[in-house]
């Protein structure tokens, strides 16, 4: 392990994490485990690039060097970023598998027990099955989620870290707020989103803010289409701040025009289920409970909505497609698991179906404590209401127009 001190965290930080890997894996009785999940390997070693669609590995031995496999162009990654000294860089006109099968011969592997991650996005059946047909003398075992079970709880310098995405996270989301007036497009909301979360020192997310105005709130995961805000709409946003790979994420809504009593009632809805669960998230609490109390919430409205999905997943390190955790743990009715002190959530007591055709959201990110929680935001959770009709920017373009005549 090279000794630096220029990655995200301390060097204790990661010689913690390998060390407790290395428990996990003596407890199943595996020699290597074989790690291509890239959210499981910034984890263990600072490594990141955009360019994961090619295959990467990186080999941890029980008792020896981890080596890391890699497409010859993403090795200066590896060198600029991380502590593993050991890499076997492939061209592109080779043969990552074949190369991955002799880095495990070579290291003494080729008749042990070997950990894979059956379940990574990153690591296809096809190629899974050319190294079960190469690794003839060995034993593969599925070991998918041996690195998850220490991501699952955060430690005090990754809250740090958490914390900054949160920053950027909340001044995005503000600026969307302001700019999710009648004239604007969703672009433009996007727009100011965007800009004002790496302005704050936010880096690129795992998913773009997700902006939906009118009745196109109504469609799943919807995001800007350049349609433009009409007086009376509102507006849904979420936002999922990004620092060194970690995320915070948050739900807000803007209303233009007088706050009917319906959504009135709705923002009152999630904002109690959000106080609730907070009034009782602690370490000892069951998924299931902590699922059941926000549905329970939501459920009771007179306003025709429904929560549509979990409750609530947790949240980290993250790559595109997606900046949740869910697949470690989600908030679902039935799940035994017991929360503790580290763990992070974005909660979702959002309300689908509004008077039959509004979504709207607010949401938190939370950090389960030794003796409670705490959420990593301050921003107002009470809908944005913008009373004018004719949005800042609309009355610039005109200035413009007028100018020019």
């Amino acid at each position: 392990m090279r000794l630096r001190d220029d990655m995200t965290f301390p060097i204790a930080e990661y010689e913690r994490r390998i060390g407790e890997l290395r428990m996990r894996m003596d407890n199943r009785g595996l020699d290597a485990v074989v790690i291509t999940d890239p959210e499981n390997l910034m984890y263990l070693t600072d490594y990141q690039t955009t360019g994961y669609s090619f295959f990467q590995a990186l080999i941890v031995p029980i008792d020896d060097e981890p080596v890391m496999i890699t497409r010859a162009m993403e090795e200066s990654n590896v060198v600029a970023r991380t502590w593993v000294e050991r890499t076997r860089p492939y061209p592109d006109t080779g043969d990552a598998i074949q190369e991955l099968v002799l880095a495990l011969n070579q290291s003494g592997l080729g008749t042990k027990r070997v950990g894979y991650e059956r379940n990574s996005y990153f690591f296809p059946a096809y190629q899974q099955d050319r190294v079960h047909t190469s690794f003839q003398q060995g034993l593969l075992m599925d070991c998918f989620g041996i690195v998850e079970a220490g991501r699952a709880r955060k430690s005090d310098v990754e809250i740090e870290v958490m914390r900054k995405a949160a920053a950027a996270a909340e001044a995005g989301m503000a600026a969307g707020l302001a700019a999710a007036v009648p004239g604007n497009t969703e672009n433009d909301v996007a727009a100011a989103i965007s800009a004002a979360m790496f302005r704050a020192g936010g880096e690129f997310p795992a998913v773009m803010p997700y902006v939906a105005s009118g009745p196109r709130s109504m469609i799943g995961h919807a995001t800007w289409e350049g349609r433009t805000i009409e007086p009376g709409e509102h507006v849904f946003l979420e936002v999922g701040g990004c620092y060194r790979r970690y995320h915070t994420a948050l739900m807000r809504t803007a209303v233009n025009g007088e706050l009917s009593t319906s959504m009135r009632l709705a923002q009152d809805r999630m904002k109690l289920a959000l106080a609730e669960l907070r009034a009782v998230m602690r370490p000892g609490l069951t998924v299931s409970d902590a699922d059941s109390l926000v549905r329970r919430i939501i459920s009771d409205n007179t306003v025709d909505a429904r929560l549509v999905t979990r409750s609530g997943y947790s949240i980290g390190i993250a790559f595109p497609p997606s900046w949740d955790e869910g697949y470690i743990l989600s908030l679902n009715p039935g799940d035994a698991h017991v929360l503790e002190s580290g763990m992070t959530f974005h909660v979702i007591p959002w309300m689908w179906g509004v008077d039959g055709d509004k979504t709207v959201g607010i949401s938190d990110t939370i950090r389960v404590t030794d003796d409670g929680c705490e959420s990593f935001f301050t921003l107002d959770e009470d809908f944005t209401v913008h009373e004018s009709t004719q949005s800042a920017l609309a009355l610039t373009r005109a200035d413009t127009e007028e100018d020019a005549l």
